[in-house]
């Protein structure tokens, strides 16, 4: 059971289950071909609470874990379904729970939970500095009771389809600084209330649906008290984003993996060529299993990260080996499901080909596979600093 919840992980599972049951391959398919944002699944997430679930009850949420978040995104892509055009809402609650002010949360939460207001826009990434977060050019400026913000986001999901963003900026100038984290301060906006030509969303076209955009700040003016915690600091409230993000991404990657493993060992077992099941061949029946294992093997790891996200132990490095592990899992799962079904695995009423393509992303986002490892070979294991 939840500590002191009456629902249990397994009820939260079932349940969301019934809820995948009206979003069938059907009505993911067509999102995917007309790169539609699925709002009738956002609007139902809204509607059961699932979309507010890391949100404290006193604001209008569920008040509960990391762990209930993965349950349900993971369930989502164990069915088929695909959690990112709202998962934002969960991971952007590393940054804005632990370190928003009381007046910030009292003000945006409840319509938050409530759906009046989406958050799904996490404005970090630029196209000068990729995945080097320090080197953002993307400044705010104090003026009076304001800050003026100038620069450009991109792959920044969803913006399009938000009412607010976290922002990452710089307040200071990196050669004027002690070291190159400090100087970054995260904003929460309002997107609605940009004066005109001060926000410009300009949608990118990607081999998946996912409602990508870069964002272009001219002038943009905001209220100081848009500031999250203190001027300069947030570069280590970000990371607490950074890492729910990566988390409950994994997550889904756990999801996607289990249902191409189901996908492809159910094939393996009614597919007869040659007279014979073809799940019979060890050549096929063994890349399966291997994959299996694999993804159970990353769905431990993905559980032992949450779990330290919600116990408030550092975790940077928990999420970033969840992440690598999951995104594998489910890359591998893809690949084997594919070989498993051969030509059908190119038909799209089979779901195959959408989960291909939509596994390939989380190789290189949020964060890349070949950054975790240079995390792990230097942070975690001691050896110089590849970059």
């Amino acid at each position: 059971m939840f500590r002191n919840y009456s629902e249990s992980y397994e009820q939260i599972r079932e349940a969301v289950e019934r809820l995948c049951d009206d979003f069938p391959g059907e009505y993911w398919r067509l999102q995917d071909q007309e790169a539609s944002y699925p709002s009738e699944f956002v609007q139902a997430l809204i509607d059961t609470g699932y979309l507010s679930v890391l949100i404290p009850e006193e604001y209008g949420g569920s008040g509960l874990d990391l762990k209930a978040a993965c349950i349900i995104l993971e369930t989502i892509h164990k069915s088929g379904g695909n959690g990112a055009a709202c998962h934002a809402q969960m991971y952007t609650m590393g940054t804005l729970l632990r370190h928003g002010s009381v007046e910030q949360k009292e003000k945006w939460l409840p319509g938050i939970a409530e759906g009046s207001l989406r958050l799904q826009a996490f404005g970090v990434t630029e196209p000068s500095s990729g995945t080097d977060t320090t080197r953002i050019t993307t400044t705010a400026v104090r003026d009076g009771d304001d800050y003026i913000i100038n620069g450009q986001k991109i792959w920044t999901s969803r913006a399009e389809h938000s009412d607010l963003m976290i922002l990452l900026t710089r307040t200071e100038d990196r050669g004027s600084v002690s070291k190159p984290t400090k100087g970054l301060s995260v904003f929460l906006v309002n997107l609605n209330e940009a004066e005109e030509d001060s926000v410009t969303i300009t949608p990118i076209e990607t081999m998946i649906n996912h409602a990508t955009t870069s964002v272009f700040f001219d002038n943009f003016r905001v209220p100081a008290d848009s500031l999250i915690g203190t001027e300069g600091e947030g570069f280590k409230y970000i990371l607490d984003g950074m890492n729910a993000e990566r988390i409950l991404i994994a997550a889904e990657c756990i999801g996607d993996a289990r249902f191409l493993v189901k996908k492809a060992s159910d094939y393996a077992s009614e597919r007869e060529v040659f007279g014979r099941p073809i799940g019979q061949n060890q050549g096929i029946q063994f890349p399966i299993a291997e994959s299996h294992i694999q993804t159970e093997a990353a769905a431990l790891m993905v559980e032992k990260a949450g779990s330290d996200f919600d116990s408030g132990k550092p975790c940077g490095t928990e999420a970033n080996m969840a992440k690598l592990l999951a995104s594998e899992a489910s890359w591998q799962a893809a690949d084997v499901c594919m070989q498993t079904l051969g030509g059908f695995a190119f038909a799209q009423e089979y779901d195959v080909e959408r989960k291909f393509r939509e596994t390939r992303l989380y190789r290189i986002a949020p964060v890349s596979t070949n950054l975790i490892l240079s995390h792990v070979g230097t942070h975690v294991l001691g050896m110089p600093k590849s970059f």
